[in-house]
């Protein structure tokens, strides 16, 4: 039951996949569990589905956060009208029918994230739960690297140590690459790319390379990947393809590794749980 259990539960769902997941607050252990869903269905009709079948769905947990996957609108802050999100959402983003449109604040990066939700989907879990928080999958990779972009070393401001050096962050995730930069406390860029072919890929990036002005000496690029796909030869060597192709043109490249990220913290070691979702934990 819940008394046993952190008090708030995870569930994780983009267009292909839904995941839930929740920290046992006896053990501390992070408890995930993907769920197989059916083509051909709606997201809210598989996650019904998987109220009664899911154990973890059924633990007694009276509070929930929905985090989903949706095209993203970013507006300033200083520029953010709550009466006019909608507009501006729909203007923006098309296909996105039978949904509301929800807007989370970002306090750090001076800015206001506009996201649709699915009115049905987020119906049944308001049926199921007492407490129900609102996100996207983006803002905490995006304030983890922010924050990582100015990490100290040594007792030392890394921003400061690499100062005049840029970075460009890539996350891989639900068949899209992620590609943002910062600068201070502002989003340089950020925009998504579609991320199922290799060679596509390496050329989005570049062009955002290009585009900032990045210098392939002395600025870095990170590619950090959400470790849902299986760790077959297949992945592994496309990964490796990405990776050197991009070497080809920028010297510091570097892979984030997720244990190493967090310290070799007990939720990297649960298989198969998004990059996205560690940082919840």
């Amino acid at each position: 039951m819940e008394t046993t259990l952190s008090n708030r539960l995870h569930i994780r769902v983009s267009q292909q996949a839904m995941a839930f997941a929740a920290k046992d607050s006896t053990t501390g252990q992070v408890i995930y569990e993907p769920y197989i869903v059916r083509s051909g269905v709606s997201m809210a009709a598989n996650l019904r589905e998987a109220f009664r079948n899911s154990n973890l769905l059924n633990s007694g947990y009276r509070r929930a956060q929905l985090i989903v996957d949706t095209p993203t609108v970013l507006v300033p802050l200083q520029e953010f009208e709550q009466e006019q999100a909608a507009d501006l959402y729909h203007h923006a983003i098309s296909q996105q029918e039978g949904c509301e449109i929800v807007n989370e604040v970002l306090p750090s990066l001076n800015a206001v994230l506009l996201f649709a939700v699915n009115r049905d989907l987020r119906m049944v879990v308001n049926d199921h739960f007492d407490d129900v928080r609102l996100t996207h999958v983006m803002p905490v990779v995006w304030s983890h690297m922010q924050n990582r972009s100015y990490s100290t070393v040594g007792g030392r401001s890394e921003n400061a140590i690499a100062m005049g050096r840029r970075k460009v962050y890539v996350y891989f995730h639900d068949k899209k690459a992620e590609v943002f930069s910062f600068d201070k406390n502002r989003f340089r860029f950020a925009n998504t790319f579609e991320g199922t072919r290799s060679r596509d890929v390496v050329y989005f990036v570049l062009h955002v390379w290009k585009q900032l002005g990045c210098q392939p000496d002395t600025d870095e690029l990170f590619l950090a990947y959400d470790n849902t796909q299986a760790d077959t030869a297949e992945n592994r060597q496309d990964r490796e393809w990405i990776l050197e192709a991009l070497r080809r043109y920028v010297q510091k490249v570097y892979t984030v590794n997720p244990s190493a990220e967090f310290n070799r913290a007990p939720v990297t070691q649960v298989k198969g749980i998004p990059f996205d979702l560690m940082m919840m934990f």
